[in-house]
């Protein structure tokens, strides 16, 4: 398969996609659309539910490397004015799974052209409801990892702040956990002007909100990245009453497993210890939703090797510190060694718009360079682990 057609079908692809955006859990069109382009191409497929997809190409017996593309998009509004934007109402694609399910669909075309000359497997993961962090470990529970074993995954991310055509790799923490906390706060309503008669949960919540920042401040080694954010606060019913019930909801950011394990622990233990004193109850709820993403060092080094050979030195970038942002590429982690690797989309002011911005748009050339990257490394790595190597 030539560059050429390379690109003109990688951007088809994307652009149907980007035009029909699906919500997590509901990617019924999109996975639809990769098994038709699948079954097309004489590639085997295995459908996973609600909305999960696995390809396979290769032989048997042999190693087996493992590509993720996430194919869900988010409750936003586009405002690109693009010619082929959303036909959704209030639904877009702004973190660029669009783009990831088409450079995975295209890398298995692509691959399959020599299929026959690959010494081992390769799978495919179309994975849905990324952006809740659910998808991922419903296709591990359903067996993707396994039946043949996954020996290596990776994943390709686009990122608008690095230059078109780029490939940005890490070693080590790339991105942090993410866990999820619900705080309800039960104190006594009354009259606001004898709060000495209530219990004021908004008051309550107020020390309770302090606290947690404090023990970030004060109960966290200060080189070791956490972040814990109050994200909603609810409560009262009017200006001259004591509210009897507020309920705080937030997020907990870690880099390792260590302070991951941690927080779960002493977030609750602190909550509890201030309502408390404050002569309130409390119910917490504390949710993890994924683990750090930590790339394997060997597979780093694998895939920077990959790079340098699709785009040369210079468009090789050594990213210096990891992102507070989290993924469920994680869960595939855990499974298998990998690495989650960065392409680079920004071209231009519209192509530089963060995440998740209603006006998010790409550099669709660069998606060539995804495609090439991602069918190199899967070539190399295979080669590598059928001759023991990594």
């Amino acid at each position: 398969m030539t560059d050429k057609d390379c690109l003109k079908k990688v951007i088809a692809l994307r652009r149907q996609i980007h035009q029909c955006p699906e919500l997590g859990g509901r990617e019924f069109k999109t996975t639809a659309l990769a098994g038709k382009t699948l079954k097309a191409a004489g590639i085997r497929y295995k459908r996973f539910h609600p909305t999960g997809l696995m390809a396979e190409l290769g032989n048997k017996p042999g190693p087996c490397v493992a590509i993720r593309a996430d194919m869900d998009a988010l409750p936003l509004a586009e405002k690109t004015q693009s010619v082929f934007q959303s036909r959704c109402p209030g639904i877009m694609h702004a973190c660029g799974h669009d783009a990831h399910t088409a450079m995975v669909l295209t890398t298995a075309l692509r691959l399959a052209k020599e299929a026959r000359y690959l010494p081992g497997q390769v799978k495919f993961f179309f994975q849905p409801d990324e952006e809740t962090s659910q998808g991922a470990r419903q296709l591990v529970k359903q067996g993707v990892m396994d039946c043949p074993k996954v020996q290596a995954v990776f994943g390709l991310h686009v990122f608008p702040w690095l230059p078109a055509g780029t490939i940005g790799i890490k070693p080590g923490p790339l991105m942090a956990s993410v866990d999820r906390f619900f705080i309800e706060i039960i104190g006594e309503g009354g009259h606001g002007a004898y709060p000495h008669n209530g219990r004021d949960a908004i008051a309550i919540s107020a020390h309770v909100i302090q606290s947690l920042q404090y023990l970030v401040a004060r109960q966290v080694d200060p080189v070791a990245p956490v972040v814990v954010t109050v994200g909603t606060v609810q409560g009262g019913n009017r200006f001259n009453i004591l509210a009897d019930k507020v309920v705080l909801t937030g997020t907990v950011r870690t880099l390792s497993d260590y302070w991951h394990g941690k927080m779960s622990r002493i977030i609750p233990d602190t909550v509890k210890g201030m309502v408390k004193a404050l002569g309130g109850t409390c119910r917490i709820r504390y949710d993890t939703l994924s683990h750090a993403v930590i790339n394997n060092a060997p597979m780093a080094a694998l895939a920077r090797k990959a790079a340098v050979k699709v785009v040369g030195q210079k468009k090789v970038i050594d990213l210096e510190h990891p992102s507070m942002g989290g993924e469920d590429f994680s869960e595939y982690l855990k499974k298998a060694p990998g690495c989650f690797v960065y392409l680079g989309t920004g071209a231009d002011a519209k192509t530089k718009h963060p995440w998740h911005h209603p006006s998010f748009f790409l550099h669709e050339p660069s998606m060539l360079v995804g495609v090439k990257f991602l069918s190199e490394l899967t070539k190399q790595c295979l080669s590598r682990l059928n001759a023991n190597e990594i």
